[in-house]
């Protein structure tokens, strides 16, 4: 997706966020953010820092660490790499107006290459943050290209010490 679709949305002159372009990433270490995110809707900004952008879901509700709870995701531009130590308020009438909070931070691991997986529809992963931890998945649900919007699920794996 790249960043045109999150630069088309936004008036960096009157917000605090700043331009930036796709970086590579140097280091092997993947970083994930999830931005508590009280817009119009109050949601959870899942990103996971992927080809030099964070990739984006917009979850509905608080993640859950319950392997039987799954949380809607709907899929959103791609944010720059700076995005994810972004926290404050973003002014009205900009695009994703409200205030916005680092919920969770940390690294995260796929089990295959994420490139492949995301274009799937089939992501599995492991993350190391504050709150989340251990197996992960998002899953795209349907026939996407028929859809506005790509709607895919959020869930927990059951880690082998929860059996």
């Amino acid at each position: 997706m790249g960043l045109r679709q999150y630069h088309a949305k936004r008036h960096f002159d009157r917000m605090p966020e700043r331009r930036a372009r796709a970086e590579r990433a140097a280091a092997r270490e993947l970083r994930f953010v999830v931005q508590k995110h009280a817009a119009s809707t109050l949601h959870y900004d899942f990103r996971l820092e992927m080809e030099g952008v964070l990739r984006s879901w917009a979850v509905t509700k608080e993640p859950a660490a319950d392997p039987a709870l799954k949380r809607l995701a709907v899929r959103a531009e791609d944010h720059p790499l700076e995005y994810a130590s972004f926290e404050g308020d973003i002014p009205k009438p900009e695009y994703g107006a409200g205030h916005v909070d680092i919920w969770d931070e940390g690294r995260w691991i796929p089990e295959e290459p994420p490139v492949t997986a995301v274009r799937r529809g089939r992501l599995k992963f492991e993350l190391k943050g504050r709150k989340l931890k251990g197996r992960w998945a998002l899953v795209r649900m349907g026939n996407a290209q028929t859809r506005k919007k790509e709607l895919w699920l959020l869930m927990k794996i059951r880690d082998v010490d929860d059996a």
